[in-house]
C-alpha cells in the first residue's frame, strides 16, 4: 500500500514539485537544490513541530482529518432493496412511501427526531466562532448536542473560587442558545469534562447552575490519542492558561521564548489538557458521584484504542451501568490534532464497529447490561449512517441507536455563515445565484418551512447559519436516510439489521462477517426457481 501523501499534505499546507512521487517515501524522484516548493520535509525544516498540525493559520475557521485510504471503509458495502413486502406498515402502495418511514430513535433513553448526535465542540475556536449555527440547528432538529471539553477553563470571562469554576459565560452562552429552541423532548445537550474539567469541578457547576441533564466523560477520540490542543495568539493569553494549569508550550513564562514571540520567529503558542488514567473501580464510583450530584445521563467518549482497550471501556461501561458510549473511530475530524496520528494512529471506524459488536455480543451473552452506543468517525451522509446501524443488529434492535458527527455539521455551520456573508457583500458565485438566488430567504430552501412555526426570527434570531445546519441535519440527512429505508421495505429505523447490508470486498467480509453480495441467498434463489 503505498503512500504517495507521505511528503505532500494538504492539511499541513504541502507540496511537491513532481507528480510522479517515489511511491516509497513520497519524495520527488529527483530533488534539487533550486526549489521552491516546500514538502513535509522542506516546510519541517523551517517551522518544525508546526508541520505536525493542520495549517497554524486556518485556526479557528477550518476542521482536519485523516487523508490516508484505510482499505475499508462504508464504501465497502452496498444496501440491498426489497420487491415484495414491508415491514412496520401496511404494504400498501399507499402507505408504504418514504415520507411514512419513522426514523426516531433513543439513546440511553434520550429520543432522537433523526438517529444523530452533534460534537464534541470544546475550547478550539472553530467551535465557538459557529456555536450559534450548531446550538440552534441542533435543537431545531431534534438531536443531542455536546459541548466539547476545556470551554470553563480557556473562558477569559470564567470565575474561580479555591480553584473552582463558579461562573462562565462561555459556558452559560452555550447551554442557554440550544435550549431557547429546545422542545424540552427530542434531544438534549450534554456536556464532556476531561481531567482539567473535574479539576477544575466543571461537573458540579453544570448540574447545579446550567440544569445540565447528560454529562459525558472524556477518554479520547478518534483524530488523536493525547490531551485536547488550542492554538493561543497573544503571550498575555498564553500565560494565563499556564497560571490555570494548562500545559503551555512553548513555555510562556521563559524570557526566551517571551523575545522570540514579540520577535515574530512563532505567532501562537499550544494549549494541551491532559489524558486521564481510569480505573474500573474509581469510575464506577464516578457514575454513581454525577447520579447524585443531579446528572440525569451518563455517558462516554472514548477514541479508537487498541483492542483490549475496547473490551476494557465495555467492561466497565456495563459495570457502571453508563447510559451509552460514543466509539470515535480513525479518520474523523478534529478542531486541533496532528496530521501524522489523525493519519496513523488508532482503529479506523469499520474495524473498530467489527470490534464493538463483538464485545456488546459477549456482553449480552454473559447476561451483563450492553449500554447503548453511537458511532463516530468521518460520517457524513445517510447512506453511512444507515451501513452503521444495520450492522449492529443481529436481530434483537440494533447496538447503535445513533450517528455521532462533527466535522459535517461544521462544514454546513461555515459554508452558510460564508455565503451570507458574500450574499450581503453582492459577491456570491454567479453560477450559484442563477440557480438558487442571491438572497438567504430564497437559496436555504428550508427558510420557509422554519418561518411557519418562527415567524420573523428565521434570519434574525435564528440565525442563517442555524437554519443552513438544520437544512443538512433533517433535509438532506433526515430525508435521505428515510428514503433508503423505503428502499429496504423497512419502516422503522429498529427494523434494518444486517440482513439489509452486503460487503463488496473480501476484507468487509472479513472483518464484520457481512456476506459478499454473490454470496447472499444462494440456497433461497434455486429453491425459488426449482419448486
Amino acid at each position: 500500500m503505498t503512500d504517495i501523501y507521505a511528503n505532500a499534505r494538504s492539511t499541513t499546507g504541502t507540496s511537491v514539485r513532481r507528480r510522479d512521487v517515489s511511491t516509497l517515501s513520497g519524495m520527488c524522484p529527483i530533488c534539487v537544490k533550486e526549489c521552491t516548493v516546500l514538502c513535509e520535509i522542506g516546510k519541517s525544516t523551517f517551522r518544525g513541530r508546526e508541520v505536525l498540525y493542520p495549517e497554524p493559520e486556518q485556526f479557528g475557521w477550518s476542521t482536519a482529518a485523516s487523508n490516508k485510504d484505510y482499505r475499508l471503509d462504508w464504501s465497502d458495502f452496498n444496501i440491498l432493496a426489497r420487491l415484495r413486502g414491508a415491514e412496520g406498515i401496511e404494504p400498501s402502495p399507499d402507505l408504504a412511501v418514504f415520507p411514512n418511514v419513522n426514523i426516531e430513535s433513543k439513546i440511553g433513553g434520550i429520543p432522537l427526531k433523526v438517529p444523530l448526535a452533534s460534537g464534541a465542540y470544546g475550547s478550539t475556536d472553530v467551535g465557538r466562532n459557529n456555536w450559534d449555527g450548531l446550538a440552534i440547528g441542533a435543537a431545531l432538529t431534534g438531536i443531542v448536542l455536546i459541548i466539547g471539553e476545556n470551554v470553563c477553563g480557556v473562558d477569559k470571562e470564567s470565575v474561580f473560587t479555591n480553584g473552582k469554576v463558579t461562573k462562565s459565560p462561555e459556558m452559560e452562552r452555550r447551554v442557554k442558545l440550544f435550549k431557547e429552541y429546545w422542545d424540552g423532548s427530542y434531544g438534549d445537550i450534554a456536556v464532556q469534562t476531561n481531567v482539567e474539567d473535574q479539576r477544575f469541578g466543571v461537573d458540579e457547576y453544570v448540574l447545579s447552575k446550567l440544569d445540565v441533564n447528560i454529562v459525558e466523560r472524556k477518554w479520547g477520540q478518534g483524530a488523536k490519542a493525547i490531551g485536547g490542543e488550542i492554538r493561543v495568539s497573544s503571550l498575555e493569553r498564553a500565560l494565563e492558561l499556564k497560571k490555570r494549569g494548562y500545559i503551555v508550550q512553548p513555555d510562556p513564562e521563559d524570557l526566551a521564548v517571551q523575545e522570540a514571540f514579540k520577535d515574530g520567529l512563532f505567532k501562537t503558542f499550544e494549549r494541551h489538557s491532559r489524558v486521564g488514567f481510569p480505573e474500573e473501580r474509581g469510575f464506577v464510583e464516578d457514575v454513581e458521584w454525577l447520579r447524585n450530584i443531579g446528572a440525569r445521563y451518563v455517558t462516554i467518549k472514548t477514541g479508537a484504542y487498541r483492542p483490549v482497550d475496547v473490551a476494557w471501556t465495555m467492561k466497565v461501561a456495563s459495570e457502571a451501568k453508563v447510559d451509552y458510549i460514543t466509539f470515535d473511530g480513525a479518520g474523523g475530524g478534529t478542531g486541533m490534532s496532528p496530521v501524522p496520528m489523525m493519519n496513523e494512529m488508532s482503529t479506523p471506524t469499520v474495524y473498530l464497529e467489527a470490534q464493538i459488536l463483538k464485545g456488546a455480543r459477549i456482553l449480552e451473552r454473559e447476561g451483563k447490561y450492553v449500554p447503548d452506543m453511537s458511532m463516530a468517525g468521518g460520517f457524513i451522509n445517510e447512506t453511512q449512517m444507515y451501513k452503521a446501524i444495520a450492522m449492529s443488529n443481529f436481530g434483537n434492535g440494533p447496538f447503535i441507536k445513533s450517528i455521532t458527527m462533527a466535522r459535517a455539521p461544521l462544514t454546513a455551520a461555515m459554508k452558510s455563515l460564508y455565503f451570507t456573508e458574500l450574499a450581503e457583500k453582492g459577491r456570491l458565485p454567479r453560477d450559484f445565484a442563477n440557480k438558487y438566488g442571491n438572497d438567504p430567504k430564497k437559496f436555504f430552501i428550508a427558510a420557509e418551512e422554519l418561518k411557519t412555526e418562527y415567524g420573523s426570527k428565521v434570519g434574525n434570531e435564528i440565525p442563517w447559519s442555524a437554519v443552513g445546519v438544520y437544512t443538512y441535519l433533517y433535509e438532506r440527512l433526515g430525508i435521505g436516510l428515510k428514503q433508503m429505508l423505503a428502499g429496504s421495505r423497512k419502516f422503522k429505523l429498529d427494523l434494518i439489521d444486517r440482513g439489509d447490508i452486503a460487503s463488496l470486498s473480501k476484507l468487509a467480509a472479513e472483518v464484520t462477517g457481512i456476506p459478499m453480495l454473490h454470496e447472499l441467498e444462494e440456497e433461497l434463489f434455486e429453491v425459488i426457481l426449482t419448486s
